[in-house]
């Protein structure tokens, strides 16, 4: 992924005001951030812990896309499995839902997903960041990173449609 600035991440979301885009928190630490190793920028708002923010490029072009999660829950003990990246974590998956963009969205209308409670999916997909067991899978690495893509893709269409 292309490095990107806290100008080009606030003018890109889709499922949130202008004003709200100004007012949410971006990560302070982009430069430090491992870009090279990221298919999105996924980040939660220190402030408002369920809030949850990311940021990619779909062709050609940035989205970022609002995520709200619900409170814990019991269930969120259980073993799950991540939406995007098909990891399987323990406690570690959470509903994310984004409000869906346009007129759709002011209506209240959303889109829900079970994705990596940290956002971190690129790094579990290419092992930089570790997880209790992992699943046997006989994919390669760059078989998982376009099916985490290809899934994230489908999941931000699914907000903007």
């Amino acid at each position: 992924m292309k490095i990107l600035t806290e100008q080009e991440i606030r003018s890109a979301f889709v499922n949130c005001t202008k004003g709200e885009a100004t007012r949410l928190h971006v990560p302070r630490d982009l430069a430090e951030r491992p870009w090279e190793d990221l298919d999105f920028l996924g980040w939660r708002d220190p402030q408002a812990p369920d809030r949850g923010y990311l940021a990619t490029e779909l062709d050609g072009r940035t989205v970022a896309v609002a995520l709200r999660s619900s409170g814990a829950a019991a269930w969120q003990a259980r073993r799950s499995i991540c939406s995007l990246c098909v990891t399987t974590h323990t406690g570690g998956v959470s509903l994310l839902v984004a409000p869906r963009a346009g007129k759709a969205g002011k209506q209240g209308n959303s889109v829900g997903a079970y994705i990596c409670s940290d956002l971190a999916c690129s790094l579990y997909v290419r092992g930089k960041r570790e997880v209790g067991t992992r699943l046997h899978e006989s994919l390669t690495v760059e078989e998982k990173i376009r099916r985490t893509e290809a899934n994230l893709a489908a999941f931000v269409a699914r907000v903007t449609a």
